[in-house]
């Protein structure tokens, strides 16, 4: 086999992922705020990008009114705020035509007043008794005592233009954090027990409690375990009573120290809580050393308490959702989809200040500079009107898929994959998977991220048309609720009521739909429904009895 050095040509084809393609795909799968915090911060970086809401600016004194992008030609320009020669309109002058001075009304200021004697003798009085005080003493009291006349003389932050917000006179949300640190300020003295104390207070959660262990504090803060319990004791009795408990065993002891109820039997009944979720009443009873009329009473008053005392209080802002698509009822009996207007940047290239710049850039650097602006604006517009345009399309096809449950409800979702939607709209399942990624769809029947139509199959027990998964969950959520508290129904039950409606699915999956839903087992729904219809059966019995004791004798 010989070797030898030859020079071959070979054509072939391959992707390339530019830089501007990969950010289009990006920009499939972001949010609406994700979005809109993109291109935020592409019109800081970006001089030739522009809110398509931002209209043409007020004119210079002097200056021709420039033309920017889609607001250039046909709109008058409003008049100059100034001239060149300085002068001012009558309405800017601080008064009206009808206030101006006659020119008689100015002689009095040239007029010669005469002598001090004969001033004293024209005002009836000593000129120290009118002008008790010196000329910069009573300029700065009358400036004091004058009113403001305008918003940022009272304060706040606030202007007297159109941008006068009464949001910055909100006073700010008290959170958990600042309320523990002003009883903190007042429960201690000692800086080493401040210093415990605040460690503490931020190792708190939003709902009140601490980490269960806390050796690890006193390690960090060079402090004996016996000091951090100590603190830790005083800090269980800020308000609010259960704040800085480490379990939620411990949260109920506060509360009801506080309310004087914690004696040995409700100990005993904090104690063995996972008794309790069980409604295990009988050994309940039995560790607590009560009656069922006292052991009744005990799990009211704990029912009473509250688990996380820290939600009363503000903590992080929580966002609300906001739609990206709309879907209606049409007018024919069909499905009416449209964009959420308000989730979509607008943007426009400013072509006409690119064409000045060229005309006045001689630098070769700064020349490149603007042609890469003109291009990344241009593409952005693109890829915002191509993302638009693909979301509407991907979440048509959807309705079109899932007409049953918009017009019948969720028992009549139909199984549904990516690949489906993918081939109906001649596009790729992993541009369909970035599409509904983080977007939500308001409905006549609620508000849905986009990705729940897209529910697994579950074959039909008589060979029909497969059924949906979120449709099955449905369907065990109705038999569980309408079940006779005398006959709990098992898994094997609920299995075989499905397999009578055409649905063949295994007990497995039963159970695990049903701990999804965090729908409890067959025992423990037994227990807690003879639980509620023993307190139902009690009620009408006590008042009864109240009501017999009432009567006269």
């Amino acid at each position: 086999m010989a070797l030898t050095q030859r020079l071959e040509f070979r054509q072939s084809q391959s992707l390339v992922m530019t830089p501007q393609l990969m950010q289009a795909i990006k920009l499939l799968q972001l949010s609406n705020l994700d979005l809109s915090a993109f291109v935020e911060e592409e019109l800081e970086r970006n001089p030739l990008l522009e809110r398509a809401s931002d209209g043409p600016e007020p004119p210079v004194a002097g200056e021709p009114s420039p033309e920017r992008g889609e607001y250039a030609g046909g709109e008058e320009q409003g008049p100059a705020y100034g001239d060149e020669s300085g002068s001012e309109p009558s309405e800017m002058a601080g008064g009206s035509a009808g206030d101006s001075f006659e020119p008689g009304q100015e002689d009095w200021m040239n007029r010669d007043l005469g002598s001090r004697t004969e001033i004293e003798q024209t005002l009836d009085t000593p000129l120290d008794n009118v002008f008790s005080e010196e000329p910069a003493e009573a300029a700065a009291r009358t400036a004091q005592d004058a009113a403001p006349t305008a918003y940022t003389e009272w304060g706040g932050g606030a202007s007297n233009d159109d941008s006068y917000n009464l949001e910055a006179f909100v006073a700010a949300e008290v959170t958990l954090g600042s309320h523990l640190a002003e009883q903190l300020a007042v429960a201690f003295t000692g800086p080493a027990q401040r210093m415990i104390g605040q460690y503490l207070i931020d190792l708190v959660d939003e709902a009140g409690y601490l980490p269960p262990d806390l050796g690890q504090a006193a390690e960090r803060l060079g402090a004996s375990p016996a000091e951090v319990e100590a603190v830790l004791a005083v800090l269980q009795k800020f308000d609010p009573p259960g704040v800085c408990a480490r379990n939620l065993s411990e949260c109920l002891a506060i509360q009801l120290r506080e309310l004087n109820r914690y004696d040995p039997a409700m100990q005993a009944l904090v104690e063995h809580l996972d008794l309790l979720a069980k409604r295990d009443i009988a050994s309940l009873r039995k560790l607590c050393g009560v009656d069922d009329e006292d052991i009744t009473d005990m799990i009211g008053e704990i029912r009473r308490l509250d688990p996380k005392p820290g939600l009363k209080f503000g903590s992080s802002r929580t966002q609300t959702m906001v739609p990206d698509v709309y879907v209606r009822p049409g007018p024919d009996g069909g499905w009416h989809v449209e964009l959420n207007s308000d989730t979509l940047p607008r943007v426009l290239v400013n072509q006409v200040y690119y064409t000045e710049l060229s005309k006045n850039i001689r630098k070769d650097g700064d020349k490149s500079y603007f042609t890469d602006c003109l291009q990344n604006a241009t593409w952005l517009v693109r890829a915002l009107d191509q993302r638009a345009r693909t979301i509407l399309k991907v979440a048509t096809e959807i309705v079109r898929q899932q007409d049953g449950f918009f017009t019948h409800g969720v028992a009549h979702l139909r199984p549904l994959n990516l690949k489906a939607v993918a081939d109906a709209i001649q596009m790729h399942e992993s541009t369909v998977s970035r599409v509904t990624a983080n977007k939500y769809m308001a409905t006549n029947r609620g508000s849905f991220e986009l990705k729940y139509f897209f529910t697994a199959s579950i074959a039909s027990a008589d060979g029909g048309e497969a059924h949906s998964a979120e449709a099955v969950r449905h369907h065990i959520r109705q038999l569980i609720d309408a079940e006779d508290p005398a006959m709990i129904l098992s898994d094997d039950t609920i299995v075989e009521r499905l397999r009578a409606t055409g649905i063949d699915i295994a007990r497995r999956t039963v159970a695990k739909y049903r701990e999804a839903m965090r729908i409890p087992s067959s025992v423990q729904r037994r227990r807690d429904k003879q639980s509620m219809l023993g307190n139902a059966l009690s009620a009408p019995a006590a008042s009864s009895d109240r009501s017999r004791d009432t009567q006269p004798a």
